[in-house]
């Protein structure tokens, strides 16, 4: 034995001497050690189908000593002695012990007598031995041994972690994080190390515990409240404990390391070029088209013109029906090329293929996601500008109505006010001026609205942005300029009346009565007219059936209108009687109004006129919405049918590349023939189609029949085809690749089943998350390399795969005779290629 190996047994002998001095003095010791290492044998002893339950008892007769000696190494004991007598429980557990002793252990104080009579110090001190033996003797880092080689790979494992700093095996394990921090170095995804605190010693404890016991395989040996409450954890359990960590992750790291040297035996094959041209022709050309098309949906100069929208909407339909589908068959033709093509140069051994910049395969999805939100970005604003110059439209009709009303009105009023006749009038007269001003005065209120609404309306078309603004301004400031200066005009006849009044005597209240009442009315009456000629613009039955019932309630308000009006001329005619009766000279108008009763039954028969034209054009539009509502049904009911058609198929689809079954021939015949069944479906979608343009022509913009849009269907359509395009050129390469390396159908089903493992989320495809899974679980520890792929393109994911590649050629100069066999096994070669074909067929960055 050279110095080297006589320093180490010197270290691993050490623990031994010491236990016989110190051990167990401490009972919180004790029992972390009963604990610890009760699980640790049963961790073994279940592999044998059974386990111990006391561990000073269960090991007494010297059966399951023997039996767990053989599970751990790997050997066959002398046969036991099966008598129940102490001299065979004493023999049985000297062959154990001596045993140990063949693999150079030196056993202090140690005998079979206090093995046999249940001493715990003794058997605890036999465990502890076994433990160092085939648990921790042979972890070696950097030319350190045993119990310094599991605190050096536990130091450098924990090294980049916040609030770790492991220097022994018993304090510095006491707030969790050490054993956080080694579980998320080698598998990242099982604990959210962030969100763990250091003042928070119990819940790192049982979450590593947990998540170790759950997902690693590791039993839980030791109890978190026993570790807070000891003032320093004892040594051996800790040790225990983390040593079945470093086992559990070099295992695994040796495994993925001789399996990834397998990936180097693949032949040259040099056919692949014609399909490289096509590809980037075929990329510039579809990029080409996207680039010219873009400018074109981005362009939002407006219309001034209900008739030049709906042209442009016209030409974005026709883009849709017949410009862009042959291009989505492009776009996934591409895909299916670049996968094929991939899959060749691996067959042949050749570096993955590299289009030239800007042409990859996510730059073409990044285009065509640019391309798509500018569609939607394109139809929304055409949508948005119809509406507007449908409201703008709307609003003008309606500013010019009542414009035209109101200067109807005001026609020769301003002369009117201007007027100085009261200067040679009689008193009589001088009353009656002043009673016609204050019914002047009162209509002139009443007016005060439709000004302010025709104020409203101008501003509204400004903020709306109409074409011809300019005009509908001025128009806005004449009235308004006229209407303050009636207000000033109205205001200085009063007071010219007012200064005058004493000397008029009152006139007639009947003409006073009359033009009082006459006035409210013959307004009540030209609103009437104005809302009975006012146009509407409705989009569901909803508001053209609240339109109805607003014009019942007024039809329902007639009868008393046509009491007051025969009130009104009631009042005129008793006057006419008193004129005649007494011979009174009033020139036979009424001086306080202008309204006679002439025009007040001109504008009720007027009136009465109007209110069946409003009612057959309440009724004409409630047909046109009863017809919308029948389109939105329609729709809605073959959308509802073939949304969730999509959808399912989509599912089956997805269970159909998990759970397929037979020959890859079988099932890319049945895939095919699935995909005739989907094809077969278009005229649905086609008729749907036809439906959704009878929509769009007919204005309908909403649907409360349907969650489904003619987008969600399109876009749920074309990811259905893609779908099945992209699973049966899955199983075609899958079929190149079984014929390239000669493997059976039954060694593809049991990859497929192993893939299927790590696509945890059944889509058909190992995300970038998944696949760090797959490494991670093989031991190879991708913590950096996996940080650079986070934070670079494709170009650097690549090049990250050919350095993790370049490290196993390198490894394996360095690799012994043993491992190089098992390098070269079949199964970790057939195994490991269908993982990395399979990777490059999905374009994952792997």
């Amino acid at each position: 034995m050279d110095h080297y190996d006589a320093q180490q047994t010197n270290d691993y002998m050490q623990p031994e001497e010491d236990w016989d001095r110190d051990l167990l003095l401490d009972p919180a010791w004790e029992k972390q050690q009963r604990k610890t290492f009760t699980a640790w044998c049963n961790s073994h002893l279940r592999k044998a189908g059974t386990q111990i339950e006391n561990i000073e008892e269960d090991f007494r007769d010297g059966l399951k000593l023997m039996l767990l000696l053989e599970v751990i190494s790997g050997e066959r004991l002398a046969k036991p002695e099966r008598g129940k007598m102490r001299v065979h429980k004493i023999s049985n557990v000297n062959k154990a012990l001596d045993f140990i002793a063949s693999k150079g252990v030196k056993l202090v104080s140690i005998g079979a007598e206090e093995i046999v009579d249940g001493n715990v110090k003794m058997t605890l001190g036999m465990i502890w031995t076994i433990i160092l033996r085939f648990a921790i003797q042979d972890i070696s880092v950097e030319e350190t041994s045993a119990k310094e080689g599991l605190l050096l790979w536990c130091q450098r494992k924990t090294a980049p972690y916040k609030n770790v700093n492991i220097q022994n095996f018993h304090i510095s394990w006491k707030d969790g994080l050490g054993f956080c921090a080694l579980i998320h170095r080698h598998r990242p995804e099982l604990i959210d190390y962030g969100k763990l605190r250091k003042d928070d010693p119990l819940t790192n404890l049982n979450t590593a515990f947990d998540v170790a016991e759950k997902y690693l395989d590791i039993p839980k040996m030791l109890d978190a409240e026993d570790i807070i409450g000891t003032l320093r954890p004892d040594e051996k359990a800790i040790m225990t404990y983390v040593s079945c960590y470093y086992h559990a992750f070099s295992g695994a790291q040796k495994a993925e390391t001789a399996a990834n040297r397998i990936c180097k035996v693949l032949a040259v094959n040099q056919e692949n070029e014609q399909l490289m041209e096509d590809y980037e022709k075929l990329a510039s050309d579809l990029l080409e088209w996207i680039r010219r098309t873009i400018p074109w949906l981005e362009n939002r100069a407006p219309e001034n013109t209900m008739q030049a929208m709906q042209q442009k909407l016209e030409d974005f339909r026709d883009y849709r029906r017949l410009h862009k589908p042959p291009k989505v068959q492009e776009k996934c033709q591409l895909e299916i090329n670049f996968n094929t093509l991939q899959t060749k140069l691996r067959l042949s051994n050749r570096p993955a293929f590299m289009p030239s910049e800007g042409k990859m395969v996510s730059d073409i999805n990044n285009a065509w996601g640019g391309l798509e939100q500018a569609e939607k970005g394109y139809e929304e604003w055409l949508l948005n500008e119809i509406r507007r110059l449908e409201r703008l439209d709307h609003l003008a009709e309606k500013f010019r109505q009542k414009a035209s009303i109101h200067e109807s009105w005001t026609d020769g009023k301003e002369a009117m006010l201007q007027q100085k006749d009261y200067e040679t009038a009689t008193l009589s007269e001088i009353k009656a001026l002043l009673k016609k001003h204050e019914a002047f005065e009162s209509d002139l209120a009443a007016h005060q609205d439709r000004v302010e609404q025709i104020a409203a309306i101008a501003q509204e078309l400004n903020e709306l942005d109409y074409y011809d603004s300019p005009s509908v301004n001025a128009r806005c400031q004449k009235i308004c300029d006229q209407w303050d200066n009636l207000g000033a005009l109205t205001q200085k006849r009063r007071e010219a009346l007012e200064r005058t009044e004493k000397l008029l005597e009152t006139i007639d209240q009947l003409y006073l009565e009359y033009a009082k009442r006459a006035a409210p009315f013959n307004n009540w009456m030209e609103g009437a007219m104005e809302d009975l000629q006012d146009t509407f613009i409705v989009h569901t039955i909803e508001e053209i059936q609240g339109l109805t019932t607003a014009h019942e309630q007024f039809k329902a308000t007639l009868p008393d209108a046509d009491k007051e009006r025969q009130a009104i001329l009631g009042i005129h005619n008793e006057v006419s009687k008193i004129v005649q009766t007494y011979h009174v000279n009033m020139a036979g108008t009424n001086p306080y109004t202008t309204i006679t009763p002439h025009e007040i039954n001109g504008k009720w028969e007027h009136v009465r006129q109007l209110v069946p034209r409003r009612d057959q054009a309440l009724m004409e539009e409630h047909a046109r919405q009863q017809q919308n509502e029948r389109l939105r049904k329609q729709f809605g009911a073959q959308a509802n049918v073939i949304g969730p058609w999509i959808q399912t198929k989509m599912e089956e689809i997805g269970r159909i590349s998990i759970e397929m079954h037979g020959t890859l021939e079988d099932q890319l015949n049945h895939l095919r023939q699935y995909e005739k069944s989907i094809v077969n479906y278009k005229p649905k979608i086609d008729q749907l189609e036809g439906d959704h343009q009878l929509i769009q022509e007919a204005l309908i913009f909403d649907n409360k029949h349907t969650n489904y849009t003619m987008e969600h269907i399109r876009v749920g359509w074309e990811q259905l085809l893609t779908t099945i395009a992209r699973t049966i050129n899955e199983v075609e390469n899958q079929i190149l690749t079984r014929d390239a390396k000669g493997i059976s159908q039954e060694q593809m089903n049991e990859f497929r089943a192993s893939f299927n493992h790590f696509d945890r989320d059944h889509s058909g495809t190992l995300g970038p998350e998944e696949f760090k899974a797959c490494l991670i679980s093989l031991g190879y520890d991708i913590g950096n390399d996996a940080q650079v792929l986070e934070a670079s393109g494709e170009h650097s994911q690549i090049l990250n795969c050919e350095k993790i590649t370049g490290f196993f050629l390198s490894f394996l100069v360095c690799l012994n005779p043993s491992v190089v066999v098992l390098v070269f096994d079949y199964i970790y070669i057939t195994f490991l290629y269908y993982f990395l074909s399979k990777c490059t067929l999905l374009s994952l960055p792997f």
